[in-house]
C-alpha cells in the first residue's frame, strides 16, 4: 500500500470526505483483519469472527466522526483500541449476564504463553492510565495492536531508545497490577 495515499487519505477525511474514510478503510481491511484474528486467537468463549470484530470496531470508528488522526499508525492504533474495548465490553456483558466470563492471552510473541483474565487486564489499564497514560498506550498498541516498537515510536514521538525504556517499565507494572490486583 502506498504510504502517500494512506497519508492524503487521512488528511481528506480529517477534512470531513467520507469517501476518502471509506477508501482508507478498504485499503487498510486486510491488517484491520490480521489484528483482529490475532485478538480472537487469544480469546475463549467469544462468539466474534474476525470480520465481526473489525466490522465493530470500523463502526465505532465512524461513528467517532472527525478525527485528528496524524498517520497510518495512528489509524491502525485507534482501531486496535477499539476492537479491545469491543472485547472487553463484550466480556463485561457475560459476567453481567452471570457467565464465564474471558480470559484472554496477550501477545505470546511478546510474553511468552500467558493468559490473563480481560477484565482485570482493562482494569489494570485505566490504573496505569491514570498514574501514566503514555505506558498505557505503550501497552495496548504493543499488546492489542501487534504494532513494532518502531510504529510505536512514531506515534508516541519517542525515540525507540526511550520507547524500549518505557516499554519495560510498563511491563513490569501491568506484570505487578495483575498479580496484585485492587478488588473494588
Amino acid at each position: 500500500m502506498a504510504e502517500n495515499r494512506v497519508n492524503d487519505l487521512i488528511r481528506d477525511w480529517r477534512g470531513g470526505d467520507m469517501a476518502a474514510r471509506d477508501e482508507l478503510v478498504e485499503l487498510l481491511l486486510p491488517e484491520l483483519k490480521m489484528i483482529a484474528s490475532a485478538q480472537l486467537r487469544r480469546e475463549r468463549n467469544v462468539s466474534f469472527s474476525s470480520g465481526d470484530l473489525v466490522n465493530d470496531a470500523i463502526l465505532r470508528l465512524v461513528r467517532l466522526g472527525r478525527i485528528d488522526l496524524a498517520d497510518r499508525a495512528h489509524v491502525i492504533a485507534l482501531a486496535a483500541r477499539l476492537m479491545r474495548n469491543i472485547l472487553v465490553d463484550h466480556a463485561r456483558q457475560k459476567r453481567t449476564d452471570k457467565r464465564a466470563h474471558l480470559k484472554m492471552e496477550l501477545n505470546a510473541d511478546i510474553d511468552g504463553e500467558q493468559r490473563v483474565d480481560l477484565i482485570a487486564l482493562e482494569t489494570a489499564l485505566r490504573r496505569l492510565g491514570v498514574i501514566d497514560m503514555q505506558l498505557a498506550d505503550i501497552i495496548e498498541m504493543r499488546y492489542f495492536g501487534g504494532m513494532p516498537l518502531g510504529d510505536i515510536a512514531e506515534v508516541t514521538g519517542l525515540s525507540e531508545a526511550t520507547l524500549k525504556r518505557r516499554w519495560r517499565t510498563a511491563r513490569a507494572w501491568l506484570a505487578d497490577a495483575l498479580e496484585n490486583p485492587i478488588d473494588g
